[in-house]
């Protein structure tokens, strides 16, 4: 469903909101009485920033101040103002603003940027369903490009499905309903897709994919996307890696406490990250050569399941004794990074709500990151970051780390023998399964939020699809 019907006109429209700026003090003043005017300059007087509401009883108008000097941190409180709108008018059937007298094209996307994703709704299974709203906005920004509109729709509409697919219950969404949610996005966006069952999985010998299905009656999927336009400037692939955990009760290391296991419907949040960033590419046509790879299961208890002790083979002849059934994630990685070595990839990413301890230790205001890209790569996400404020911190990977791993009985232990460095010994695990310039984002700490912050919406966020799709517009664009 579209969420945003933008326009780019000089002509205000009639029975709309209205979103006026202060530097335009003209403009903001034609809209409102004198009372109006010296209440709003007394408001944001000596202020770099201010949001001030006006109820008009028809309508509402909202003056902004924005004088921040760092650019990154005014997008962002541009995204926090259209937030608070949305805030404002959620109870209000008149979706329609128009926004007068903002100079700047990238501020006035980003106000819009923030009122569409803070107007996300979580979809309700039953009566009295509600939809998230679809805005009407004018801009008469000059300078703003019709290819900056469409890629604006293309990502909140991605960020929608994956918020979506985040918040879906489990028994509304299994590997195989995952695998079939991506094949129909790649329909309609024209990239290519296949999906592994059971028995192709046997085939390619993705022992950790299949030591964690043990488990459970559902079978197991394996989902390869594909978009390569015949402008593609770059002839190896560029690889995303989605962990796709759909459910994880930890297995036979079952979790605790009860509350916790509520939110394990989001343990496939890096899958979902990685279906809706191809879906984005591919409808936007980037010219670019990527791939996404979704290794996909829930992690059960049954007789049947892996059990702490057990040693099993991952696809590149690796072994590894499985200290803890809940460190599953890393072994269905391991195969998906096994295979993409299979591209020879210019450079792989994955996303995995992977360890507690990445969330322990920065919180929710930034994803873990860690890996052997070249630091100008580095130094390009951790920009794209920057600029969507879904920023990184990375973490090292210390050749010491490696013997928290040692093992007696196999190549390798999956968890480390003390608690000590968690997020960073899982980084330490995946390096094991590749041989191409890798990162990898730990995203259990900003993934899944337990109430909205801004423009961030409670339980599924869709993060990743914004900090990627920005990192592969800016490599587009050479």
């Amino acid at each position: 469903m579209k969420h945003l019907d933008l326009k780019l006109s000089n002509s205000p429209r009639k029975n709309t909101h209205l979103v006026l700026f202060a530097s335009q003090g003209e403009v903001a003043s034609a809209h409102m009485t004198s009372h109006e005017t010296e209440y709003v300059v007394s408001k944001i007087k000596d202020k770099e920033q201010e949001l001030v509401t006006l109820n008009q009883y028809n309508r509402y108008v909202f003056v902004i101040k924005n004088e921040l000097k760092d650019e990154n941190k005014r997008l962002e409180a541009y995204r926090s103002f259209g937030d608070k709108i949305a805030q404002t008018l959620a109870k209000i059937d008149n979706k329609k603003i128009d926004c007068l007298g903002i100079d700047n094209p990238e501020d006035a996307l980003a106000l819009v940027e923030g009122l569409v994703l803070g107007s996300y709704i979580i979809p309700k299974y039953g009566n009295n369903a509600k939809p998230s709203p679809t805005w009407s906005v004018l801009l008469n920004t000059k300078g703003i490009t019709k290819q900056q509109v469409s890629h604006l729709e293309v990502v909140l509409e991605s960020v929608f499905i994956a918020r979506d697919l985040v918040n879906s219950p489990y028994n509304f969404l299994n590997a195989t309903q995952l695998a079939s949610r991506a094949q129909e996005l790649a329909a309609l966006a024209n990239f290519k897709i296949e999906v592994f069952g059971k028995e192709r999985i046997k085939a390619l010998k993705m022992g950790g994919l299949l030591a964690v299905n043990q488990g459970s009656v559902q079978p197991p999927t394996f989902t390869v996307m594909e978009y390569k336009p015949s402008n593609a400037i770059n002839k190896q692939p560029y690889v995303v890696v989605g962990k796709g955990v759909t459910f994880d009760s930890g297995g036979m290391n079952i979790k605790t406490p009860w509350n916790y296991m509520r939110e394990m419907k989001s343990d496939m949040a890096g899958a979902a990250a990685t279906i809706s960033l191809i879906y984005a590419v591919a409808k936007a046509q980037l010219p670019l050569y990527v791939v996404g790879l979704v290794p996909s299961t829930d992690n059960q208890t049954d007789s049947t399941a892996v059990m702490p002790g057990d040693v099993i083979t991952i696809s590149n002849g690796k072994t590894v004794e499985v200290l803890n059934t809940d460190a599953e994630g890393r072994l269905i990685l391991a195969d998906a990074l096994s295979y993409a070595q299979k591209y020879k990839p210019l450079f792989v990413v994955d996303l995995a709500t992977l360890t507690g301890s990445a969330a322990n230790a920065i919180g929710q205001q930034a994803s873990v990151c860690m890996g052997t890209a070249s630091e100008d790569m580095k130094a390009k996400l951790k920009a794209a970051g920057n600029r969507v404020h879904e920023r990184l911190v990375e973490f090292p990977l210390y050749e010491e780390y490696r013997k928290g791993l040692e093992s007696e009985v196999a190549d390798m232990t999956n968890i480390p023998s003390s608690p000590e460095a968690g997020a960073i010994i899982g980084g330490i695990f995946l390096e094991n399964f590749v041989d191409y310039p890798w990162m990898h984002f730990d995203i259990a700490g900003t993934a899944f939020l337990g109430s909205k912050d801004a423009y961030r919406s409670k339980n599924g966020t869709g993060v990743g699809v914004r900090l990627l799709f920005e990192f592969f517009k800016n490599i587009a664009k050479g």
